[in-house]
């Protein structure tokens, strides 16, 4: 019996690197045989606890072994991995959990009280019992100790067959309708996206990868983790990002590749100890989310390093183009060409597919492009074009080499420290508190975050906005990166003659009164 399962890749893994450091976390190596046997007693305990075929097992905490192992635990058993995203509130998570039909949830006991909160009482729930010394976090009775289960657990589970077909993972994006939806990827999604990074980064098993981002994030995980794990190198993982400890880390450890958006990379050369910080090891750094500033891409440069940036999604697992080092400097704003065995083109609103300098919608095609939009048939639909190409949402146009360029991205998305931020949502959000009547969310420049989200708003006659108890309304049901930064009180929102709110006009006039 044979299976194409993510799962399957630590124990094949472990036959050619067995003694080969996989993972090193808090200075403690997790070789690959030792990774494969954890994986294997943790499948053999959740199967036992009925997870099967088709299930789905969530998972929230920060970065940490356990989410590894319980997404080549989950896949193993061809059951669906749900990551959770840690800075999401409780009624977005308890959506989530709901939504994706969750039955069991792993969760860090840092999240202890947030995990019992969204799940409720019918999701069953393993806890990593790993607390803080110097703040413990009291474990609800009802939860089984994560390392208990494991070494109780028989050295095997029964095995599953999965194809690349299959469903692996569920990934939440941010919805343009205010409500997120879950992005399916496939075994066979992820396995081509780790084979494009393997290609073209040049990843060898030699390399040390540096994990500063949250692994819950598509990006973190696609183009980080799984394709190190692919190829047997090492992953130097840290529980959270902090500038200093970064550093610390790329000196001590000897890190040669780091991955993170330009906010992180920008944190890191303003720390204090950037100038004095040993970083000869490392050669090579990939950033997206948005493009690099200029001052952070030549303070790198000062010291021998180029950015590889690169445009992506969700729902392309997530890499669809990348920028080869090489051309960092002379083609700096361009998001690059197409990974090895993915695709893209640029049509026009008429249909027609677009030469170059033309600029249309950007579309992508490839095995790493995802299945479907969970139980969501009409926005699974509305994804795709009819032969099967991808809507991403965004302009663009190529180049006469055919290097991408991002003119625009999706008017209703903000990307604020590398995180998705959908006005959609956040407006619903605010629409609920009583005398508004109308708003927009834009997003505006923050000199740390790219950009945050800025409130447009207006009030019932007689009606007034308190902008403390607003955070706190919207603190309470959103995550705090998407909670606006600043509001502003207008008496009307410019529209359309169907009533739809014109953002480029309040884009346009927030330009204006800046430079103002």
């Amino acid at each position: 019996m044979t299976s194409d399962s993510l799962g399957t890749w630590p124990r094949r893994r472990a036959v050619k690197s067995a003694d080969h450091p996989a993972i090193l976390f808090r200075d403690h190596a997790t070789s690959y045989a030792e990774l494969a046997a954890r994986v294997d007693r943790l499948a053999a305990a959740l199967q036992a606890r009925g997870v099967g075929f088709g299930d789905r097992v969530a998972y929230l905490g920060n970065n940490h072994p356990s989410f590894v192992e319980t997404l080549f635990a989950s896949t193993l058993l061809g059951a669906v991995f749900v990551p959770l995203n840690t800075r999401l509130s409780i009624p977005e998570l308890e959506y989530m959990l709901q939504d994706s039909e969750a039955m069991l949830l792993v969760s860090g006991s840092e999240l202890e009280p947030t995990a019992s909160a969204a799940a409720g009482s019918g999701i069953r729930r393993i806890v990593i019992d790993d607390p803080d010394p110097e703040d413990p976090v009291s474990i609800a009775d009802d939860t089984e100790d994560y390392e208990q289960l494991i070494r109780d657990a028989p050295a095997a589970p029964r095995p599953a067959t999965v194809t690349l077909e299959d469903r692996a993972l569920i990934i939440y994006t941010s919805g343009t309708t205010g409500r997120p939806k879950g992005a399916v990827l496939t075994h066979g999604n992820l396995t081509w996206n780790a084979i494009n990074v393997l290609v073209d980064y040049d990843l060898t098993s030699a390399d040390r990868s540096l994990m500063i981002s949250p692994l819950f994030h598509v990006a973190a995980l696609g183009m980080g983790c799984l394709p190190v794990i692919l190829k047997g190198a090492t992953l130097l993982l840290e529980e959270r990002f902090v500038s200093g400890d970064a550093l610390r880390s790329i000196e001590r450890l000897r890190a040669t590749t780091v991955s993170g958006v330009p906010t992180t990379f920008q944190l890191i050369m303003d720390d204090p100890a950037w100038t004095s910080t040993d970083i000869s090891s490392l050669r090579l750094l990939t950033c997206g989310g948005s493009p690099v500033p200029d001052r952070v891409r030549a303070a790198y440069e000062a010291r021998g390093l180029s950015f590889s940036g690169g445009y992506g999604m969700t729902e392309a697992s997530p890499g669809v183009t990348m920028l080869p080092p090489k051309y960092s400097q002379q083609r700096g704003a361009s998001a690059g060409l197409a990974h090895f065995f993915t695709e893209f083109r640029i049509r026009g609103a008429d249909g027609r597919v677009l030469g170059p300098h033309e600029r249309g919608e950007i579309e992508t095609a490839g095995a790493n492009v995802f299945l479907e939009y969970w139980e969501n048939a009409p926005a699974t639909a509305e994804a795709f074009t009819d032969d099967r190409w991808l809507r991403t949402g965004d302009v663009g146009y190529v180049d006469d080499d055919g290097f991408l360029y991002i003119v625009d991205r999706s008017k209703d998305m903000i990307i604020s420290g590398g995180e998705n931020v959908y006005s959609a949502e956040v407006e619903q959000a605010i629409a609920a508190i009583p005398g508004v009547t109308g708003v927009a969310v834009i997003g505006v420049p923050h000199e740390r975050w790219g950009e945050v989200p800025h409130a447009v708003i207006t009030l019932a006659p007689g009606q007034s906005l308190d902008p403390g108890e607003m955070v706190a309304h919207l603190s309470s049901r959103l995550a705090r990166y998407k909670v606006p930064k600043t509001i502003e009180i207008v008496d009307e929102l410019p529209r359309t003659a169907s009533g739809k709110v014109r953002k480029a006009v309040l884009r346009e006039r927030y330009d204006s009164e800046s430079e103002a």
